[in-house]
């Protein structure tokens, strides 16, 4: 007889079209768009703009980018590695514990995985969201819906979540071990692009609403690990993984990508720094995207067509991604530490 769970894990990734059609991209990137804490503007001005402007303009093209990273057999990408991820790290836990999938924006839905929670009776679930940096509009958002959900229940199972993990030790090496992957030696320049956020944001962390942060981040948001900083957890990754594969001083920088709108976004730009890396007759590139723990749309197309496109059209040569974590055994070893390690 099988033997019953007691704990409950919740992985949690930011979500993907049910397919690339025109119709299911836009009901994934309105869902995406509408929560006030991705476009945090008054409610109005919000629906104004992302159904009046934005869903319908961006669908049909990035209906055909999905299209074009879409497998016939297994989808997208992102909910490919997702469900690998989920069974590997319940086979690392045992019969112990209950894992489940979710997706903040459409399926599987993080209210339909906390209803199969919910009738099994568990003495705790520990919620991981899938970013390694911490951003109200990532790992926020996703607490805010789990605690929105499981506050109507009849009981309450301790209830834990991962902030962040943005030096995880496995993850750093599992990163470097597939920057290793590419003779290194080849390249005259290694980027760390990040999913960037409006400046604004950054400064909501302070209640006070005194804190006013400059486009590329406080100096000391470059050198010290701020827990709820998004800028400073980037630049902690960098470190880490710049010190693991011990990359010299000046051949590297760190950069944000997929700005959205015209107000200013965290700086400086991927597209900007291309441009100046070019410019300064880098050719090579060994590009790293440590936001993301599976390759997905911002990976595969963002990065590894569109941004190698455009660093050629410079007058670069190559643009070469470095894998995401994916199933890497090190990382599931890593999720098997976030899962019982309630300190994290």
């Amino acid at each position: 007889m099988k033997k019953k769970a007691t704990k409950g894990i919740l992985l949690v990734q930011l979500g993907t079209p049910d397919s690339p059609s025109t119709k299911d991209v836009r009901k994934y990137l309105t869902e995406f768009l509408m929560d006030g804490r991705v476009i945090d503007i008054p409610y109005l001005n919000r629906t104004l703009l992302v159904k009046g402007i934005i869903a319908p303009t961006r669908a049909p093209k990035s209906a055909k980018v999905y299209e074009s990273i879409w497998d016939k057999e297994t989808g997208s990408p992102l909910m490919y590695y997702s469900k690998l991820q989920k069974d590997a790290l319940q086979e690392a836990l045992g019969e112990d514990y209950h894992v489940e999938l979710a997706m903040r924006y459409q399926n599987p839905s993080i209210e339909l995985a906390l209803s199969k929670m919910e009738g099994m009776l568990l003495d705790s679930i520990r919620v991981i969201p899938m970013f390694p940096q911490y951003a109200s509009a990532t790992s926020g958002s996703i607490i805010d819906r789990v605690m929105e959900l499981i506050r109507k229940w009849q009981y309450f199972p301790a209830l834990s979540f991962v902030n962040s993990f943005c030096e995880d030790e496995l993850l750093i090496e599992v990163i470097a071990d597939h920057a290793k992957q590419h003779d290194l030696a080849e390249y005259d320049h290694y980027l760390f692009s990040y999913h960037g956020l409006p400046v604004r944001q950054l400064g909501k962390i302070d209640p006070t609403g005194q804190l006013k942060c400059p486009e590329n981040g406080c100096e000391q948001c470059k050198v010290q690990t701020n827990s709820y900083c998004y800028v400073s957890q980037c630049y902690a990754t960098s470190r880490a993984i710049v010190k693991k594969l011990n990359l010299p001083e000046g051949s590297y920088s760190t950069c944000f990508q997929s700005r959205l709108g015209k107000e200013p976004w965290i700086q400086p730009y991927t597209s900007v720094a291309l441009k100046e890396l070019a410019e300064s007759g880098k050719k090579k590139l060994l590009v790293f995207s440590p936001a993301f723990v599976a390759d997905c749309i911002e990976t595969i197309d963002e990065i590894a067509v569109e941004y190698a496109a455009e660093f050629k059209e410079l007058g670069g040569e190559k643009v070469q991604l470095v894998e995401s974590l994916n199933n890497d055994p090190k990382w599931i070893e890593s999720l098997r530490r976030l899962a019982v390690d309630a300190k994290n």
